[in-house]
């Protein structure tokens, strides 16, 4: 007898991927087709910054994604108390090093 679901998604990750991307901006662009979104690591003190990794999703997706995130943040908010949003923090760019120069 199989007891696998037929819709099951079998989904697989390299040890590569599954270490992981630290980032702490995302840059969000979007055209009538897609959305992309860049994330990058943004460190003190440092003028440039690379891009970390690039997500391109259809707006449906996009869409699905900002609802699954919102589900999401909402659970742990339950579970562990309200994220305390950064705009009102109101950090500055340069994060404690020496001021940024264009």
């Amino acid at each position: 007898m199989n007891n696998e679901n037929p819709n099951q998604l079998n989904i697989e990750i390299t040890e590569e991927i599954a270490e992981g991307q630290y980032a702490n901006l995302a840059i969000i662009t979007h055209s009538h087709a897609e959305f992309v979104i860049d994330f990058v690591n943004v460190m003190p003190g440092t003028p440039k910054s690379k891009v970390k990794s690039r997500i391109i999703m259809t707006p449906q997706h996009a869409k699905r994604f900002m609802k699954a995130l919102a589900e999401n943040i909402s659970r742990f908010e339950d579970a562990n108390g309200d994220i305390q949003d950064l705009e009102q923090i109101e950090v500055p760019m340069n994060f404690g090093g020496p001021a940024a120069q264009a």
